[in-house]
């Protein structure tokens, strides 16, 4: 429908404000693919089953522009050794 670059958080708060079920750990997922030979993944899941909320969750959590530790620090994400790592430290480009 449109093309996003340097997406803000703003659509991934409005997600965590309703009933917001956690699915953060597929950040853990995606970070252990990055400097590898796996880094090129693709979100593909049945139809109604969340897609569009797990990208702007990864969006949020990798753009650099800006600081979304309040976001995610209650998320089991935060428990995970990578969070620090990889949080915040990316251009985001979100194509829908």
């Amino acid at each position: 429908m449109g093309t996003y670059l340097n997406v803000d958080t703003s659509s991934f708060e409005s997600l965590r404000n309703t009933e917001y079920i956690d699915k953060s750990m597929l950040i853990s997922y995606f970070n252990s693919c990055l400097d590898t030979t796996n880094r090129l993944l693709c979100v593909s899941r049945p139809r109604r089953f969340g897609k569009t909320s797990s990208i702007k969750m990864l969006a949020a959590y990798y753009n650099r522009d800006i600081d979304s530790h309040a976001l995610f620090n209650d998320l089991l994400i935060a428990k995970d050794k990578s969070y620090e790592m990889y949080i915040n430290k990316y251009n985001t480009i979100f194509i829908d």
